[in-house]
């Protein structure tokens, strides 16, 4: 009869396929079961958001079924998104925060708050828990495209510290819910800097598997204030094709180096547009920025977003894309690149010392 330890020297032969080690050995394989000629157990992910699942769960199921008295196999899917090891020492910040991830831009304009926010709500529908926090202070548009009002305000507990507010499942906290709508913020860099460490510090966060932070476009005061408060599991780049956006992203991508953060990769917005009466694509701008710095920076091209007004269109009604129209291009784009993103977070708090997989 089948034992416990033939199922598990069955699942020594199948790797987690980014960390290059067998799920055995990364303590992924839980809960097993062996009744008769039936097995069970729970593949433990490092991320609710893999996007190669399914390819480890058939890969397993195929492996325990090559077993001679094993006839049914049922595996579990369920995660444990591991904390980055410096959130975890920190002193200053709440404790149920894991991972830290910022999302950039050399210049406005591309796309970067819209991405955010995607990003964010198909982390969420994942099944990860997410915050977002809205860094870009002189123009904090990130409640209105989570479907949040200005009108709306934080509570505070009873030492004070913020309660974030909540749309779309994601805890979202933004300089947008503490002044008068409209009112310009005219702050300069230490006013900027204490705002944002409070955000970080005094912000009743609650369990998190990424928080979000959407920076301002550029290389100033709040991504350096960023990075001086908090340690960053990593830095998402967004550029659009243009020439002019790719030269101000290597200025980005130069700060984050120099100040030591991760680039988890780049994602092109506005990757063309696909015609809906001759169903050709069109490239709206010359050039593919994306796989350009990519291989420029030696650093993945987590995701491609094509074009589509109903992107915008979702922010303005404040229903990202990714929720309002999950069957669209442009929603898989962003669940797609979501993935890839929490991938290789994982990687890099596993320590890899390999690249991701290519995608397409």
């Amino acid at each position: 009869m089948t034992t416990e330890t033939d199922v598990l020297n069955a699942l020594r032969k199948v790797q987690e396929p980014e960390l290059h080690k067998d799920l055995v050995t990364l303590n992924m394989i839980r809960d097993l079961s062996v009744q008769g000629s039936a097995v069970s157990f729970t593949l433990m992910l490092t991320t609710p958001a893999s996007p190669l699942k399914d390819k480890m769960k058939e890969e397993a199921e195929h492996a325990v079924r090559q077993l001679p008295d094993v006839k049914t196999v049922e595996i579990k899917l369920s995660a444990e998104v591991k904390q980055d090891s410096r959130l975890g020492d920190s002193k200053t910040l709440p404790a149920g925060i894991k991972n830290i991830l910022a999302v950039a831009s050399g210049k406005g304009g591309v796309g970067k708050s819209t991405t955010a926010v995607n990003l964010a709500v198909s982390l969420q529908r994942a099944g990860a828990k997410v915050g977002l926090l809205d860094a870009d202070i002189y123009g904090p548009n990130v409640p209105m495209m989570m479907g949040i009002t200005e009108k709306e305000r934080p509570n505070v507990d009873a030492e004070q510290h913020l309660i974030p507010l909540e749309g779309h499942g994601v805890k979202v906290m933004s300089i947008g819910f503490l002044v008068e709508p409209g009112k310009a913020v005219i702050w300069r860099g230490p006013m900027l800097h204490g705002i944002i460490k409070q955000f970080l510090t005094s912000v009743v966060w609650g369990n998190l598997d990424y928080l979000i932070v959407d920076l301002p476009p550029g290389t100033g005061d709040a991504p350096l204030s960023l990075v001086q408060s908090v340690p960053l599991s990593g830095a998402v780049i967004v550029t659009t094709p243009q020439q002019v956006a790719q030269s101000d992203v290597r200025r980005s991508i130069a700060m984050f180096n120099e100040v030591r953060v991760p680039i988890l990769g780049i994602i092109e917005n506005m990757a063309g547009l696909d015609c809906p009466q001759c169903h050709h694509h069109i490239d709206l701008f010359p050039g593919h920025g994306g796989e350009g710095l990519s291989k420029e920076f030696n650093v993945p091209l987590l995701g491609r977003i094509p074009f589509d007004p109903a992107v915008g269109e979702g922010g303005d009604t404040g229903i990202p894309i990714s929720i309002g129209r999950p069957d669209s291009a442009q929603a898989k784009a962003f669940h797609a690149t979501a993935e890839w993103v929490a991938a290789r977070i994982s990687v890099l708090q596993a320590g890899a010392d390999r690249p991701l997989i290519e995608i397409g």
